[in-house]
């Protein structure tokens, strides 16, 4: 449903700090013309966290709006679970073609409320959910047991898996149940994963370099892993540089660059550090971007 490759993408921003739409709706074509299969708009690279709640919607408008080919995987969770349903709602109403709910945060619930937040979404809107997990920003992890109790609610579809933990993941993959699908949530292990059977990826460095990520992506899941490991070697300095300091700060900066938005995330986040730019400018010189 939402196997190949995702992009989770930035929320453009202008000078002054505003959502800017123009560069918002050309980076949805940018993605769309170098063979993403499905954006994801208000994640964690998307800032959500710093979006107001009508800031939120509108960036699910305009994407959706925006989109031609590719399917809308829209961010829409939150660590209050009346207020994922709420949103997870709004987003169905829109026309997203799937919800990305992320694991809530701060609050740690146990692996019972896990299910029971997600269950609860899931029952609430007719819409395909995929759970996010990815403890080092909710701060708890779905535990294998649970995701396969999630997995036979029905509705949920998948698993963005951005727990860093392989055991865990290749754990998911051989368990699931059919049709369930596992998409990576880190760029560096994409290649890795789908080699054991995951069915893609959500990237962040599908922000600048889209043709490449689908590339490795395809021809991966094609069986061509020599392709597709050529691919991975070459922007494997691109998958460690854009997280020399929080995502999406390097993201930002590079999209910046490349003229979608001011380059800039909002407070607290901060723009990109000198030493931050001494790391990231050479690999971006070396891929040409």
């Amino acid at each position: 449903m939402f196997a190949g490759t995702g992009t989770a993408i930035v929320t453009p921003f202008d000078k002054d700090g505003s959502i800017d739409e123009e560069a918002l709706r050309r980076l949805v074509r940018f993605q769309e013309e170098n063979g993403v299969n499905v954006l994801v708009p208000c994640g964690s690279t998307g800032e959500s966290a710093t979006l107001s709640h009508e800031e939120h919607v509108h960036v699910l408008e305009i994407v959706i709006d925006e989109a031609r080919k590719a399917k809308v995987l829209a961010g829409a969770g939150s660590n209050c679970t009346s207020e994922a349903v709420a949103l997870s709602r709004k987003a169905a109403d829109l026309g997203a073609d799937g919800l990305l709910s992320i694991s809530p945060y701060y609050v740690k619930p146990t692996q019972e409320g896990l299910y029971l937040h997600y269950k609860t979404i899931a029952e609430s809107v007719d819409c395909p959910l995929v759970v996010y997990n990815i403890p080092g920003r909710s701060g708890c992890n779905v535990s294998v047991d649970t995701l396969m109790r999630l997995a036979e609610v029905p509705g949920i579809v998948g698993v963005k898996e951005a727990s860093g933990n392989m055991a865990q993941i290749q754990a998911i993959l051989s368990r699931r149940p059919k049709g369930f699908e596992v998409l990576s949530g880190d760029d560096s292990i994409t290649l890795p994963l789908i080699s054991v059977g995951a069915d893609g990826v959500v990237s962040v460095a599908s922000n600048c370099c889209p043709g490449l990520v689908s590339d490795m992506v395809n021809n991966a899941r094609s069986g061509n892993f020599d392709v597709a490991m050529h691919i991975h070697d070459t922007l494997l300095p691109l998958f460690t540089a854009l997280f020399c300091e929080s995502n999406p700060i390097p993201i930002k900066y590079v999209m910046g660059r490349m003229g979608f938005g001011a380059g800039f995330p909002r407070l607290p986040l901060t723009p990109l550090s000198e030493s931050g730019k001494a790391i990231l400018d050479p690999v971006l010189r070396e891929l040409g971007i």
